[in-house]
């Protein structure tokens, strides 16, 4: 059901966040990022290691990724009445929870503490802390930039910030086999990356301004969990050095089934799928190819060649096409689908590390123009007021994609290796077929409301 517009207030034409401030938030999504990807990097090796199948590792994600697709919007919705930075703070709590807890268990399993199944469960247990609290930072960083940045500005602004899990998927994989510490052993990246983020959530209370919400928290008793005021006492702006927020309307809660963003939806869960199943399988696949089951603690240094090079080209992508060319959401969306389908059918037949790694970096270029395309178009598509809302809708999309997809993949791969590309490759053929048809002109969504 479509919801009336509401006039979006006036902002300048070329309005720009501050470069720090931009850093910052930069930095938030880029540890969240290279913890996850140096998990990646370790995750087959333990399992193998364990004794773990490993269909099973990849499902232990799974639980994790349900919590963050329900849980997403619902933060989202929140940081439109609490604050940003308030919500990004938990995000952050919930990866050094996480991370911390899951490392812990992990050492116990490896050291015969645990049994194999208890391991994994448990993991998986706190591993639903990422995915039930770690779930308020995206949407939160999200809802801060589009709020601040001009519509002409949005495309660029939105494509740098998720450039941030493009630089963490680089650093991930590269600090992993190096942070390997004795008695940690391979869950040593869990310690690390949680200590990362730590610092970092210290950054980010002392530099960020508190921002004041102009939402349905003014004015009114806050007395929830993680509100900016005492139980009972009320929120009055003026008594806090914060940052405002350009007032605007309260809106109607906004509905996936909205016509202006489904087709961007559809495009985001449909390609986030192929992105999601190659990442689960690329690992395991490497042990095979590579015949590296036996001696799988040697598999991290080639799993994090291979992350690597797709993070370059992700990086590549979004810091340098997309800019440089001036693509817009649409562009960026079919663009990043055709060139993912040709990577994942480079990745399918080859055999050798280096051909793999040339492979899986053309299917990075590729989802590296797609990602932000679909989350611009998710932007643009709505009024300013909606994006607190929109962004956790987007993170929701994203989540879904990773509640199932990494288990299946790998799944496939293992009964039938060729046809679980066949699928993954058919899924990003049919984003650039119906996306063709069913995305809206960039120049037609740069347009003011």
């Amino acid at each position: 059901m479509n919801v009336q517009q509401t006039p979006e207030p006036p902002i300048e034409a070329s309005q720009k966040l501050p470069a720090d401030r931009m850093a910052l938030l930069f930095t938030v999504m880029l540890v969240t990022a290279a913890g996850n990807t140096a998990m990646q990097s370790v995750m087959p090796a333990i399992g193998t290691r364990l004794g773990v199948a490993d269909f099973w590792v990849s499902l232990a994600y799974s639980w994790s990724a349900l919590l963050w697709m329900i849980c997403a919007p619902r933060w989202a919705r929140m940081s439109d009445r609490r604050g940003r930075k308030a919500l990004m703070n938990l995000g952050l709590l919930g990866f050094i929870s996480s991370f911390a807890l899951c490392g812990l268990t992990l050492i116990a399993g490896l050291h015969g503490y645990l049994s194999a199944l208890a391991t994994m469960l448990i993991f998986a247990l706190f591993r639903s802390l990422y995915g039930g609290l770690g779930s308020a930072g995206p949407p939160a960083v999200q809802a801060y930039v589009a709020a601040r940045t001009s519509r002409a500005e949005r495309t660029q602004a939105l494509s740098m910030i998720s450039s941030s899990f493009g630089l963490g998927t680089v650093i991930g994989p590269a600090l992993a086999p190096l942070i390997i510490l004795p008695y940690l052993g391979l869950p040593s990246p869990f310690f690390v990356f949680a200590a990362f983020g730590l610092l970092v959530l210290v950054t980010l209370k002392l530099r960020l301004p508190d921002d004041t919400p102009s939402y349905a928290a003014r004015g009114r008793l806050v007395s929830e969990p993680m509100s900016s005021g005492s139980a009972g006492e009320v929120y009055d702006p003026q008594e806090h050095e914060a940052e405002s927020e350009p007032a605007v309307p309260e809106t109607a809660r906004l509905s996936w089934r909205d016509a202006r963003l489904r087709p961007w939806l559809i495009a985001g869960l449909v390609g986030g799928h192929a992105n999601a199943m190659i990442l689960g399988l690329v690992g395991f696949m490497l042990l095979d190819r590579l015949d590296l089951r036996a001696t799988p603690e040697l598999a991290a240094g080639p799993t994090g060649l291979v992350l690597m090079a797709g993070a370059f080209a992700t990086l590549l992508a979004q810091w340098g096409l997309i800019p440089y060319l001036k693509m817009g959401p649409r562009t960026s969306t079919l663009w990043g689908m055709a060139l993912a389908a040709s990577g994942c059918t480079m990745v399918a037949f080859s055999e050798s590390l280096n051909a793999i790694t040339l492979g899986f970096a053309i299917a990075s270029l590729g989802f590296g123009l797609f990602r932000p395309g679909f989350t611009a178009g998710s932007s643009l598509a709505v009024t300013r007021a909606e994006q607190g809302q929109v962004a956790g809708i987007v993170a929701s999309v994203n989540g879904a994609a990773y509640i199932i997809a990494p288990a299946i993949g790998v799944w496939l791969y293992n009964i039938a290796p060729l046809e679980s590309f066949a699928i993954i490759i058919g899924l990003c053929v049919f984003v650039l077929v119906w996306g063709r048809k069913a995305l809206q002109a960039d120049e037609v969504l740069v347009r003011p409301n």
